[in-house]
């Protein structure tokens, strides 16, 4: 597992305020107790709620929750596992906070990973699925008009997820589930969230699908890899002016 920053985030309450998950005895659902607190804190560490860096309190989240710490510990190994929590000595549990060496790392292999998505799709995507990305991409649009961040994020992720997919292809497509997966963007640090740049993203997207309806595979590589390069830097040195081509 990489190795994370030592800075942590302060404000121990996001572990327990803004939080979305109820009482298991509430909810009810139908796997076992550590199954459910893992699914809880996945989800409020992939939306934000619960920041990179934040401690993780065990005792108030099995209080939160209705279980006991039992449960919470076996979450918290799984979330591990997974690269989404991390332990420090004389610390304990936090969610997992990336340096920036680990950010740009991070960038290079999805630009490599999504720029090869891209590339493989413009050699052979049909006239459905690029109705299907033409779809995805008027949600992206009209999510953008209506400043969802949250949803202009999910559209987004389905956007690239699709061209991952083109041709019933899989191998691409997991792998890079696997990195959105373990390496979830907060939502400060998500181009989604600065109005400029958002809509500079829609447009680049836009030009993408261009790319893939005109099959030019190389151009359509290059400009994923720029895409992706372009959101390391604004997440890197803060700076969300537009820059995506």
């Amino acid at each position: 597992m990489a190795r994370r920053s030592k800075s942590a985030t302060t404000g121990l309450a996001a572990t327990t305020a803004g939080a979305s998950g109820q009482e298991y005895s509430t909810v009810k659902p139908p796997g076992s107790r550590a199954s459910y607190v893992q699914e809880v804190m996945r989800s409020e560490i992939l939306s934000g709620a619960m920041a990179p860096g934040t401690p993780i309190l065990q005792d108030a989240i099995a209080e939160r929750l209705g279980v006991s710490i039992t449960p919470v510990r076996e979450a918290l190994r799984n979330l591990e596992s997974v690269g989404l929590v991390v332990y420090e000595p004389n610390f304990g549990a936090k969610v997992a906070e990336l340096s920036a060496a680990e950010i740009e790392e991070l960038y290079l292999l999805r630009g490599t990973v999504e720029g090869l998505a891209a590339r493989l799709a413009a050699t052979s995507i049909t006239d459905a699925e690029l109705e299907q990305l033409r779809a995805t991409h008027r949600e992206l649009r009209q999510a953008l008009a209506d400043g969802d961040v949250q949803a202009m994020a999910a559209a987004s992720r389905r956007f690239h997820d699709r061209i991952a997919r083109v041709g019933g292809r899989s191998i691409v497509a997991r792998h890079l589930g696997w990195i959105w997966e373990t390496n979830p963007i907060p939502i400060g640090q998500s181009v989604w969230s600065h109005p400029d740049a958002a809509q500079q993203a829609v447009e680049s997207n836009a030009k993408l699908l261009s790319l893939l309806e005109s099959h030019d595979a190389a151009a359509a590589e290059q400009h994923m890899i720029a895409q992706v390069r372009a959101a390391a830097t604004a997440r890197l040195t803060g700076d969300w002016r537009p820059t995506v081509p």
